[in-house]
C-alpha cells in the first residue's frame, strides 16, 4: 500500500511539474538510457562525473544508474558535465526504486559472480561479522562501496571494499 501512495505521489507532483513547465517528463530508465548515450559521447568515465558532482565514482555510477538519488545540485552537476538537460535532472532526483532493474539470478557474467560469491561465501561471511560485532546486520543504507585496481604479476585484480555500519538486532 505505502509503495502504491508513493506512485501516486509521485505521478502528481510530475503531473504538476509538467503543467507548471515546459520540461519534458522521463522516466528513470529513459534518463539512464540518455545519461549513457552522453556519456559514451563524450567519453567520460565515471570518475569524471564524480568529480564534477563532488561525490565518489561508485555512488555516482548507481545514482545514474537509477539505483540512488540525486539532490537537485548533484543532477545539475551530473547533467551539465553530461551536456543533458532539465529532464535527466529531475529524473535522477525521484526518489529510487532499488534492486528492480536486475533478474535474479543475475545473466551478465560479472553481476552473477557477485551472487556467486554470496552464495559460497555468505554464510561464511555471516558468521565471521556476527562473531566480531554479535547478532545482526551490515546496513546497505549507511554504507559506501570502492572498487580498486590492483597490480598483479598474473594480471591485475579487483579490489571491492564494502563498508557499512553494524546494526544489531533490537530486543523487545
Amino acid at each position: 500500500m505505502k509503495k502504491i501512495l508513493t506512485i501516486l505521489t509521485l505521478f502528481v507532483l510530475y503531473t504538476q511539474i509538467q503543467a507548471q513547465t515546459s520540461i519534458n517528463i522521463i522516466t528513470r530508465e529513459e534518463a539512464t538510457e540518455k545519461i549513457m548515450t552522453a556519456k559514451a559521447q563524450k567519453k567520460l568515465t565515471f570518475q569524471q562525473i564524480a568529480d564534477a558532482v563532488g561525490k565518489d565514482e561508485v555512488w555516482v555510477a548507481s545514482a545514474m544508474l537509477g539505483q540512488n538519488t540525486m539532490t537537485a545540485d548533484e543532477a545539475k552537476k551530473a547533467c551539465t558535465s553530461l551536456g543533458l538537460g532539465q529532464d535527466v535532472e529531475l529524473a535522477l532526483q525521484v526518489y529510487a526504486t532499488r534492486g528492480t532493474t536486475q533478474e535474479m539470478p543475475p545473466t551478465d557474467p560479472l553481476v552473477y559472480r557477485f551472487y556467486e560469491i554470496v552464495m559460497i561465501y555468505g554464510p561464511t561471511l555471516k558468521a565471521v561479522i556476527q562473531e566480531e560485532f554479535g547478532e545482526g546486520i551490515m546496513s546497505a543504507i549507511n554504507f559506501s562501496m570502492k572498487v580498486d585496481r590492483v597490480p598483479h604479476p598474473e594480471g591485475d585484480r579487483v579490489k571491492v571494499t564494502m563498508e557499512g555500519k553494524f546494526l544489531d538486532y533490537k530486543k523487545w
